[in-house]
């Protein structure tokens, strides 16, 4: 009566361990967040296993399924498409209903797009802070990233082909021009690129080439100094008030003055305020 948490590769399939292997072979059945592509996985391992489809749209009706089937006896294996299990993926609600019912929850660790990334990024690994994938919408993103104007730990990102430059624009917007910024591309495969550039760097790189804008994305953006000028909500705020009475160019200078800050940085900042 066990659930194991087995990592996967995120890109080349010898990236597995042995003990994971292993635990792949034994268990009665394995949850999969898309068994079509976990099965390729276990067919170049070797494995023939009874595959039991878990994923975001079904996760919370079919874990009392998995639940009454590990109280049952079996041991189960929860894979997701790459790397592991709950990091952007499902599983959150199966792990949570195994710890409320007393199942046991081994992990098995292995290979994680974000630590992986961090570990040749360059910038301090000492703290930091994981956000996933910013919101879709422009409105929704920009919001969360003026939350993050002031996080002194290194930011962690995904990001889709699709809205890679939509979210480097947000940030060049938010975060400055001169922003430190790592992209890491298509990890551990066949054209994995890594690059560091400030943000605005990276945008002229990446339009050069728009082959450099397809595949999955992991940025890694360095932390606020205090060296930097301090944003702070207070500021925000201020300039959201003033943006209602005057012109931005007028509000802007106005906060700068105020908070003795840069203008130009908060013209940029009540630019993308008003989209």
């Amino acid at each position: 009566m066990t659930l194991y948490i087995v990592a996967t590769p995120i890109g080349n399939l010898d990236d597995i361990t042995l003990r994971a292997i292993d635990v792949l072979k034994r268990v009665d059945l394995i949850a999969a967040e898309d068994t079509r592509h976990s099965g390729l996985l276990l067919q170049h391992l070797g494995i023939k296993a009874k595959l039991f489809a878990l994923h975001d749209h079904n996760e919370q009706e079919k874990s009392q399924i998995l639940i009454d089937k590990l109280k049952a006896g079996l041991s189960i294996a929860l894979i997701s498409d790459a790397g592991t299990p709950l990091i952007n993926d499902p599983g959150y609600h199966l792990v949570k209903a195994c710890r409320d019912n007393q199942i046991k929850v081994v992990p098995i660790p292995g290979a994680c797009a974000a630590i992986t990334a961090l570990s040749v990024a360059g910038l301090p690994s000492d703290k930091f802070c994981y956000e996933g994938f910013l919101p879709a919408k422009s409105k929704a993103r920009q919001d969360s990233l003026l939350t993050l104007i002031n996080e002194t730990r290194t930011m962690i990102f995904y990001e889709s082909t699709h809205r890679l430059m939509d979210t480097l624009n947000d940030m060049q917007a938010i975060f400055g021009v001169d922003k430190p910024i790592v992209l890491a591309k298509e990890l551990t495969k066949t054209w994995e690129t890594i690059v560091s550039y400030r943000v605005g760097e990276l945008i002229e790189w990446l339009n050069e080439d728009v082959s450099r804008q397809k595949g999955e994305f992991v940025l890694i953006v360095e932390g606020h100094s205090k060296i930097d000028n301090e944003i702070t909500p207070n500021v925000i705020n201020t300039l959201k008030l003033l943006q209602k009475e005057l012109p931005l160019k007028k509000a802007a200078a106005i906060t700068a003055e105020i908070y003795g800050l840069k203008k130009n940085q908060l013209y940029q900042v009540g630019l993308t305020l008003e989209k």
